[in-house]
């Protein structure tokens, strides 16, 4: 076309301005773990105390495992004063990273039992290496085992290693083994019990976090008079979505539980919890929770999942896993909002979550909450076109936001019937970091199921586009 017949439309210059605007109120700056000043809206996540269990101790060191990283620490170690049990959920991605596989066939092999540590780096995921990236986990477990050597209770019991392996990061790169393996003693030495050995271990796993995800908590059990501790760890900004998402999580505990209700207490939790949870809709390779309970503080071990101890720590670890994966949310890539989706009045828990699920992963849905846009057509999309599901009735539908301040919930759509929305008051609902959005599926059925997102911004495509270089 000759250009002197070419139409051009003069930008909207206000348009421009609002989105210069908008999009650099987001702006979050990251490159190393645990670099930079932690922004001012997330300090309050980050605890400035804890009260964590017994004979565990955290530590830290810096390894430069990224060479951009020239200062802050990304080698964690978590460690028991005496073998414990352990128990551990691992991604279901086909790609499944090395520590991955060395760390699922480390707890076959020694059936849970014996576990002295968590070891964890960032900076480089270990995955998709071959199998020179499996000699480099299994390398970095038997070093990290030879830390304990000197301890009255690290002898080798010729069962193999005692050490989970942990790594996040770039895929497809190989570790740098060398540098970290030199670097495992000044962990070791570094090993202390107090809140800022646990937030350093806290702050050297992250990636693109931009707050280390620390909780700590007591609680008691039914048949003993003890006071028990639980404290736990988390990672993970982006690449999240179940099953698992691409997370690390290391809890301990100083209860006393074998090995095999340890397991089972570890997997139901994680369903309502880091299995309830997305970030972007992608599932990682390296995604990993791990529990260790040593029993230091005390009472009778938990050998069965009948007794009425193992429900109350079943509980206990539920709740307590579900604080620690909001965290995960909160600190999602580019998010600007903490998004509760909860879908009741569906025919199973499983129906419930695959609604849930599916408004959290919608593109359309998380675009319109960052632009504060009350688009409920796009929430009833997702909701009608979640796979496997039997308990959508369309004329008994209701979609309605309730807003964080407590105040009167928002009908958007009631029993299949659009209401008259009052757009100012949606906008003001939407401009608060907190939303719930409640879907009610049909007036038959009565399971529900709660996840957990956050929305998309300009900011995630800018993260995760200069993500590896």
């Amino acid at each position: 076309m000759p250009i002197a017949n070419m139409s051009l439309t003069r930008p909207n210059a206000r348009l421009l301005a609002r989105t210069h605007r908008t999009f650099a109120s987001q702006i979050r700056h990251y490159a190393a773990p645990g670099e930079g000043t932690v922004p001012a809206a997330k300090k309050k996540y980050v605890p400035t105390s804890g009260t964590y269990p017994l004979g565990f101790r955290a530590g830290s060191a810096h390894v430069g495992v990224k060479p951009s990283n020239t200062r802050f620490d990304d080698l964690a170690l978590i460690a028991s004063d005496s073998p414990c049990s352990g128990a551990a959920v691992f991604t279901t991605n086909k790609f499944q990273a090395a520590p991955v596989t060395v760390s699922r066939d480390m707890l076959k092999q020694r059936s849970g039992d014996g576990i002295r540590a968590v070891v964890v780096n960032s900076g480089c995921a270990n995955a998709v290496t071959g199998k020179g990236g499996i000699e480099d986990a299994i390398q970095m477990g038997q070093e990290t085992d030879r830390c304990f050597i000197q301890d009255s209770n690290g002898e080798d019991d010729g069962q193999g290693s005692r050490s989970i392996v942990m790594s996040t990061g770039v895929i497809g790169q190989r570790l740098p083994i060398q540098k970290i393996i030199s670097k495992l003693p000044t962990a070791y030495y570094n090993l202390g019990g107090s809140h800022d050995h646990w937030l350093g271990a806290a702050r050297a796993i992250c990636t693109t976090d931009t707050f280390p995800k620390l909780v700590s908590k007591t609680f008691t059990l039914p048949s003993s008079s003890e006071e028990y501790h639980i404290a736990g760890m988390t990672k993970g900004a982006g690449m999240i979505h179940p099953n698992m998402a691409t997370l690390l999580g290391i809890i301990c505990t100083d209860a006393p539980i074998a090995p095999a209700p340890l397991q089972q207490a570890l997997t139901s939790a994680i369903t309502k919890s880091f299995n309830s949870i997305s970030i972007d809709g992608d599932t990682s390779t390296n995604d990993t929770v791990a529990i260790l309970a040593n029993g230091a503080a005390g009472g009778e071990t938990i050998s069965s999942t009948s007794s009425k101890d193992f429900e109350a720590f079943q509980a206990t670890l539920t709740e307590f896993a579900i604080d620690l994966a909001k965290l995960v949310v909160r600190d999602g890539e580019g998010a600007t909002k903490f998004v509760t989706i909860r879908v009741t009045n569906a025919k199973t828990y499983n129906d419930a979550k695959r609604v849930g699920s599916s408004i959290a992963r919608s593109p359309l849905v998380k675009t319109a909450l960052y632009g504060k846009d009350a688009n409920w057509g796009r929430i009833l999309c997702a909701t009608g076109y979640a796979e496997g599901v039997e308990s959508v009735v369309p004329e008994e539908t209701s979609v309605s936001f309730i807003p964080a301040d407590g105040s009167e919930e928002l009908k958007l759509l009631v029993r299949g019937e659009p209401e008259q929305v009052d757009e100012e008051r949606a906008a003001k609902i939407l401009e608060s970091e907190d939303l719930e959005i409640v879907v009610r599926l049909s007036e038959k059925f009565d399971a529900e199921a709660t996840v957990w997102t956050c929305d998309f911004s300009h900011e995630y495509v800018t993260i995760n586009g200069d993500y590896r270089t």
